[in-house]
């Protein structure tokens, strides 16, 4: 040891040595520890501590690190707590520290426990950036292929340019609100609702997985301008035939019109008609069986065919009648026809902002509870599930007759009110 110090021993085994005269010593204790003092003081053979007051000290290790320290005790039980290195962590910043570590100490938390947690806590919100976990929940849903591949082409297309690299814990309402006010400007209301739904979800989904503490959208809910657009109302009779009509006039593609019409020959939802396979009809028994893996909620769907479904399909046979698929995807034949195909050919005829495919069934639902069919009937029809519980327990009944009796009319009806707005024009036309 150099000459001229003076060496006490306290109770954690360190040497403490002071490079100053005894009385300068004592001044400096009262005065409290220095940063010229910790600049000053070089390393010896054993380790030694300056204490800084208040249980912290500075360990000046014979290499010459200079490592902070606060000395605890905990039930009982005394320890030490790390807070970083001299002088990257200053004087003030280790006192700081120290302060901080005593007020987890007062809650019974171990600083050193704490500092794990947040350590692996950053290692995870690093890890989960909003993609990983928008991509997880994805996976993870109940959908079919084609839907799942829909809703990351959204995420990729609106979300994940903004937000994808952050970590989900880090994703702000600034950011939300951001995302939604792009995409409502550049890809149209219903997609930046699209992605407000979306995102409330995997949010919703990270929260239950302890990867987020909040939803960022909810405080944003709101912010998007209401939705103007009515192409999702029932349509009325006129309305009706008049849409009918045009579609049947439509010169494109005619599997995309024959997949219009048996939509609404059936009101099955769009996805279950654009990918149906030959497989699942029997026309001589007029009845459309759905697998359960195609439909939305995972049960087997039987849909009673009328007539007019059932010549549609003979002559469509024909055409498609080698293949899988009623309505062969145009490029690659093993494939189905994509619904966007309905949206191109509506955009064409000038219905794309008043009427949506989806709308087919709230039409049919609408004007088949006003024609006073039972709504046992018609909820069977769209596949719904009973709201009731105890009726959605007892009540199995397919009401297969009664549907094939009801699908009937409506198609008749449809027919009247194609030939009815047919008739109006005429004159119009002449």
């Amino acid at each position: 040891m150099p000459p001229n110090h003076l060496e006490t021993r306290m109770d954690t085994g360190f040497a403490v040595v002071s490079d100053a005269p005894k009385s300068a010593s004592s001044r400096q204790s009262r005065r409290g520890l220095s940063d010229a003092a910790i600049r000053a003081a070089k390393p010896s053979e054993k380790a030694y501590k300056l204490p800084a007051g208040g249980s912290l000290y500075l360990e000046v290790s014979p290499t010459g690190a200079k490592l902070w320290r606060w000395k605890y005790r905990l039930l009982g039980k005394e320890s030490r707590a790390a807070l970083g290195r001299y002088p990257d962590v200053s004087l003030r910043d280790a006192r700081e520290a120290a302060e901080s570590a005593r007020k987890l100490v007062a809650q019974g938390i171990h600083p050193a426990q704490q500092k794990k947690l947040e350590r692996l806590k950053t290692g995870l919100d690093h890890a989960n950036t909003f993609e990983a976990v928008a991509r997880e929940w994805v996976a993870l849903r109940d959908w079919q292929q084609v839907t799942k591949a829909r809703r990351l082409n959204m995420l990729e297309r609106v979300v994940f340019p903004h937000v994808g690299s952050l970590p989900i814990r880090q994703v702000q309402s600034l950011h939300v609100l951001d995302i939604l006010k792009r995409a409502n400007s550049r890809n149209g209301n219903s997609v930046a609702r699209e992605a407000k739904r979306t995102m409330s979800s995997v949010f919703e989904f990270a929260v239950s997985r302890l990867l987020a503490d909040i939803d960022p959208v909810y405080p944003v809910r709101n912010a998007l301008p209401a939705n103007k657009t009515q192409h999702k109302r029932p349509l009325s009779f006129e309305e009706v035939g008049a849409l009918l009509n045009a579609v049947e006039g439509h010169g494109g593609y005619y599997q995309i019109q024959a997949a219009f019409f048996l939509m609404w020959l059936t009101l099955a939802r769009p996805s279950e008609v654009i990918e149906a396979e030959w497989c699942e009809f029997d026309l001589d028994a007029a009845l459309w069986r759905i697998p359960a893996q195609r439909m939305k909620k995972r049960k087997e769907h039987l849909i009673p065919l009328p007539t007019q479904a059932v010549t549609l399909l003979r002559s469509l046979s024909t055409l498609t009648g080698n293949r899988c698929h009623l309505f062969p995807h145009r490029d690659d034949r093993r494939k189905p026809m994509v619904t966007a195909s309905f949206r191109q050919m509506l955009k064409a005829l000038g219905w794309a902002g008043k009427f949506s495919p989806h709308a087919t069934r709230t039409t049919g639902s609408t004007r088949l509870n006003e024609m006073g069919f039972s709504p046992d009937w018609i909820e069977r029809q769209l596949a719904h599930d009973e709201p009731n519980a105890v009726r959605r327990t007892y009540n199995h009944a397919d009401y297969l007759k009664d549907r094939a009796t009801m699908m009937q009319r409506w198609a008749d009806l449809l027919d009247e009110w194609k030939k009815k707005t047919a008739d109006a024009m005429k004159p119009v036309l002449g």
